[in-house]
């Protein structure tokens, strides 16, 4: 394998200009830096990244840490991260840690271990004090749909509990008074404070929150199936569901169908993500729109301003939920009462 040495004598220059030309120096004027390139491609020389890594103590990587590899929403998430950094020549090493405690940690651990020159973290089950003492080390951190006050600076976050507000409170301008809720997991901050700007949007409207008409999901299609499957064997009268994202929502109309009920004339549905998919169901779904590739592409300027002092970039730490208002809501009339029996 050839070396940096071979390379310099090669193109007959110094060990520092060639440096100098791996590292992207401006200093290094254009027919320098040609001989010195057309050197390292006759002796088919690669840079050892790690070897530079360790000598400039940057390795223009960042690692990231997403719950799952699969699904519309992490990929959006991924994609508006990476596609910021690759722009900055930067390299994204990618982890998951499936909401799980002991997983989150030993990725973050395997993340260190790269030499990465920040992480960018969407954790779930990790502790509030885990994620202060780990941003106190001596790798950045930055937190995506996670709020930390005490490191609110790290965190880009979206107003869930105002989403949650929206989507109730588009249900009940339609006039609909008996509200379904299948809920994300409930450990999870999300899907509390979205539950919690129910709450607030029933409240407002002087509606009481009816305990038998919420059913705790896991953001999943089967998920929003079971839901509504046991809001339906439940015979609790309801006319709209709010559902904890567009996933969920799915599960839910398909369940709802099957029983032989009409969207929206006999239930109102409504999601939350507005994932891609969300407008070819039928009827379109009607859902907040969670601009998660956005905030992805935030994480990353994070990195681009504080590790790699881009000072020319600003920072919004904190995204505004928004409504989306298509065919799988109408108007309750008070008139008409679904048939929510088992058939």
């Amino acid at each position: 394998m050839a070396t940096i040495y071979e390379v310099s004598e090669l193109a007959g220059v110094s060990l520092a200009t060639v440096s100098r030309v791996m590292n992207n120096n401006a200093r290094v004027s254009d027919k320098t830096k040609e001989k010195v390139l057309a050197a390292m491609k006759q002796l088919d020389y690669r840079p050892n990244s790690i070897a530079q890594s360790l000598a400039s103590n940057c390795s223009n990587s960042v690692g990231i840490l997403v719950s799952e590899l699969s699904g519309y929403f992490y990929g959006a998430m991924l994609s508006g991260i990476e596609s910021k950094l690759r722009a900055a020549h930067k390299h994204v090493i990618i982890a998951a840690g499936h909401a799980e405690e002991a997983t989150e940690i030993e990725s973050i651990d395997f993340l260190i271990g790269r030499n990465c020159d920040a992480l960018i973290l969407h954790v779930e089950a990790v502790s509030d004090e885990y994620l202060i003492k780990l941003s106190q080390g001596s790798i950045p951190i930055v937190l995506i749909n996670r709020y930390v006050a005490e490191i609110a600076d790290r965190c880009i976050s979206l107003n869930n509990e105002q989403g949650g507000y929206l989507a109730t409170k588009a249900l009940l301008d339609k006039g609909h008074k008996e509200l379904a809720v299948i809920s994300g997991p409930l450990w999870k901050k999300d899907a509390k404070n979205r539950l919690i700007g129910h709450k607030k949007a029933l409240k407002e409207f002087s509606l009481t929150f009816n305990q038998d008409l919420l059913v705790e999901g896991d953001y999943n299609e089967s998920g929003g199936s079971n839901g509504m499957q046991l809001l339906l064997e439940k015979k609790v009268n309801f006319t709209a569901v709010v559902c904890a994202n567009d996933e969920t929502a799915s599960g839910a109309m398909t369940v709802a169908r099957e029983h032989k009920l009409h969207l929206p004339s006999d239930i109102s549905i409504i999601g939350f993500d507005n994932t891609i998919f969300a407008r070819h169901l039928y009827p379109k779904l009607s859902t907040i729109n969670y601009p998660v590739d956005k905030m992805g592409q935030m994480a990353a300027n994070w990195v681009l301003k504080y590790v790699y002092q881009n000072d020319s970039i600003n920072i919004d730490n904190l995204f505004k939920p928004e409504l989306i208002i298509r065919d799988s809501i109408s108007a309750h009339n008070d008139s008409i009462t679904p048939n929510l029996k088992i058939s």
